[in-house]
């Protein structure tokens, strides 16, 4: 079975492009493939919750004019709905995503980790939710079938921080800078939300193993829309 590990963010936005664009390269794929949830955080001095406009605390952060930073969530927003997503920067609330990597670990360990990356995904971009929030994220959790008492005690006790760290670490010892990055078998990397196409061949390249170099970790890549530290 192929192996296919991604890293990303809940708060980044061409992760969920990405995340459909390999769902529908995997649609006509017929190996079975094993899609792996990494943690990674663009902002991890991000405050749990923070109020006010989006756009505003974003280009402040960033250094840029609201309205530049409104004409690129309005690209974004577009490319999003060409993928079936439904983007409302105005109901989005900046978060820290430490706690909701630590309940995808979970997830994860109960065999619920991409329903829970879906829901969550689609929280933050399109419901407003406060992923930041751990009552908040429980109650997600329940959402997609996991027990949302299980869920917040494992918030509470700190479970999974180690899994965390451990992931953003492997991620800055492949040179990965900015998500979603996806490697395929533990050999190659492609980053960036890549057309289908891309996705399908590093599929295909990754089947066919004698056509990937397997000498290491992520040495071949490719670079498109993807969010940077």
């Amino acid at each position: 079975m192929i192996t296919v590990q991604i890293w990303s963010d809940v708060v980044c936005p061409w992760c969920y492009i990405g995340k459909r664009r390999i769902e529908r390269a995997l649609a006509d794929f017929e190996q079975p493939v094993d899609i792996v949830w990494r943690s990674f955080q663009l902002d991890p001095e991000a405050p749990v919750r923070e109020d006010g406009g989006f756009a505003e605390s974003f280009a402040a952060r960033k250094g840029l004019e609201v309205g530049q930073v409104r004409s690129m969530f309005g690209h974004v927003t577009e490319v999003a709905a060409g993928e079936g997503l439904a983007y409302d920067f105005d109901r989005v609330h900046g978060a820290n995503t430490f706690d909701a990597h630590r309940l995808l670990h979970l997830a994860a360990a109960r065999g619920k980790q991409g329903e829970l990356k879906e829901r969550l995904l689609r929280a933050y971009f399109t419901e407003g939710e406060w992923i930041g929030d751990q009552a908040v994220l429980a109650r997600l959790a329940s959402d997609v079938g996991l027990d949302e008492a299980e869920a917040r005690r494992a918030l509470e006790d700190g479970e999974y921080a180690d899994e965390v760290r451990a992931d953003i670490q492997s991620a800055r010892s492949l040179g990965i800078s900015g998500v979603p990055f996806f490697v395929f078998d533990r050999t190659f990397g492609v980053s960036g939300a890549q057309p289908v196409e891309v996705f399908t061949r590093a599929l295909e390249a990754a089947r066919d193993a004698s056509t990937v170099d397997s000498s290491g970790a992520a040495g071949q890549a490719c670079d498109d829309d993807s969010c940077a530290v």
